[in-house]
């Protein structure tokens, strides 16, 4: 999902809806883009908090079990080397197959909570790491796009018509 350029207009069109949703059920789209952006500037990564939170001004992220950072940085590692039609689960062959496996296994049944600070800006949404289709383990673009994805790609998103 991160790479735009590579993306159908099947899949554009796709992600845009499902981020626009998310975005006015967060606020709206200035809202959810403030949001992204204090993520990205979180020291340590946001979803290795301690408290299974993210609080901003705006509203928070909440999920009931703590990440550690050897996994955020499993995730984005793994995220890089491989393609959008592979699975995140690589090979049984592969050596690192155990530690993503684990991995899935610890984030697959968390489910993270995006809730604005007040009800009239939105009802929120829910999300969670991975979905499983045919045997083949990816990232959600919700969790992609909050946590992973580059601002400017977002936008693209967000913006396509």
């Amino acid at each position: 999902m991160c790479d735009f350029n590579n993306l159908t207009d099947e899949e554009k069109l796709h992600f845009h809806t499902l981020l626009m949703t998310a975005a006015n059920n967060y606020g709206g789209l200035n809202f959810f883009l403030q949001l992204i952006e204090a993520i990205r500037s979180a020291s340590p990564h946001a979803l290795s908090s301690r408290h299974q939170d993210f609080l901003f001004d705006l509203g928070d992220i909440r999920w009931g079990k703590t990440i550690f950072n050897d996994k955020v940085q499993l995730i984005k590692e793994t995220r890089i080397n491989r393609s959008a039609e592979e699975s995140f689960l690589p090979n049984k062959e592969d050596k690192k197959y155990k530690k993503i496996l684990n991995l899935i296994r610890t984030l697959d049944p968390i489910t993270f909570s995006v809730r604005p600070n007040f009800r009239d800006d939105g009802e929120g949404f829910d999300f969670k790491a991975f979905e499983t289709k045919d045997e083949v383990v990816t990232l959600t673009p919700l969790f992609e796009a909050l946590f992973f994805c580059s601002l400017d790609t977002i936008k693209k998103i967000l913006n396509h018509k």
